[in-house]
């Protein structure tokens, strides 16, 4: 009897060993076009899913570029997820020569997209932006801005979770439920913090970006270049904007993490505006605050709060048109 115990014993410690592998390689290989996206999947998916995002944390998705690494990448996974409305055109062109047949989430599916000016999709369209936006189509795919919008993307991650891995649909389920109840938490404090800002307000950004979070919070944002960060802005433009500050009861100006700050600086300048602090628009920082898709809405929202709500206004900053709602 005794002879065989350590045997036993070794066989046991050897399947030990072996096991954070194995569950390792259990695990649900999600690839997902960029950050936001990847860390919404990880909130759903929890310990069940190993996520790869192709474009990481501050890298911008308009100008990626992918390499055959990635195309290997969306041969080998169980689920891929992507934006859509042409945010990242260059993912569907990936899917297709990845042979990639798994299940597919597009996020932005039974959403109500707005157009480049920030009007509901089923109005008229106004097409005076088309030499700024052509690579975008005409809806802004920056859904996202808008949390109730967020939780339209979850609902999509839920369901292709779940087709990529019925047997834990239960735990996606239990974990969106929870991530859902935290968006709607933090779309209450965006709508406080957005709240005491002076409903004249505007603020200029990097790029066209922000068009769902003014739609739903109410600050009006004005950029240099269009929805794609790919345009560099002309001489004309940069004067026109320039009178539209002026004009416009314009009080901060933005960067973005993932674009050029020389067009925001130069635009400082001229105008003699202050940069007011850097908002996340189409990427996640590498840590901190913004490293995760909830803590970005914060970060913007107290941003644009601390910038615009409390100072620079004159004396008129709480009165009665201090609030947007």
């Amino acid at each position: 009897m005794r002879t065989i115990k350590p045997t036993a014993l070794a066989i046991g410690a050897a399947a030990m060993l072996a096991l954070p592998a194995a569950i390792a390689a259990e695990r649900v290989q999600v690839v997902t076009s960029f950050s936001i996206l990847a860390d919404m999947v990880q909130n759903v998916g929890g310990e069940h899913v190993e996520v790869t995002s192709l474009v990481g944390p501050d890298g911008d998705a308009h100008v990626f570029s992918p390499s055959p690494r990635d195309a290997r990448a969306l041969a080998d996974a169980d689920l891929v997820v992507f934006n859509g409305l042409l945010f990242e055109g260059w993912m569907e062109r990936l899917i297709d020569s990845s042979d990639y047949a798994g299940p597919l989430v597009t996020t932005t599916d039974d959403i109500d997209t707005l157009d480049h000016h920030g009007h509901e999709h089923d109005q008229a369209h106004s097409h005076d932006h088309d030499d700024h936006g052509h690579d975008h189509g005409e809806h802004d795919p920056h859904a996202w801005q808008d949390l109730a919008m967020g939780q339209v993307y979850v609902g999509n991650i839920l369901a292709g979770l779940i087709e990529a891995d019925p047997d834990n649909e239960a735990a996606y389920r239990e974990n969106a439920e929870r991530y859902i109840n935290e968006i709607q938490a933090t779309d209450d404090e965006i709508r406080q913090l957005i709240g005491e800002i002076p409903a004249s307000t505007s603020v200029i950004t990097g790029h066209d970006s922000f068009g769902y979070f003014a739609n739903a919070y109410g600050v009006r944002f004005l950029s240099p270049v269009g929805l794609s960060t790919e345009a560099e802005p002309s001489a004309a433009d940069m004067a026109r904007l320039i009178d539209v500050i002026r004009e416009q009861n314009v009080k901060a100006l933005f960067h973005e993490n993932m674009t050029s700050p020389a067009i925001i600086n130069q635009l400082s300048e001229e105008t003699g505006l202050p940069v007011a602090g850097t908002l996340y628009a189409d990427a996640l920082s590498a840590e901190g605050e913004a490293s995760t898709y909830l803590g970005m809405m914060r970060h913007n929202a107290r941003t644009l709060h601390d910038a615009l709500a409390e100072h620079g206004n004159g004396d008129h900053g709480h009165d009665d048109h201090g609030h947007s709602h």
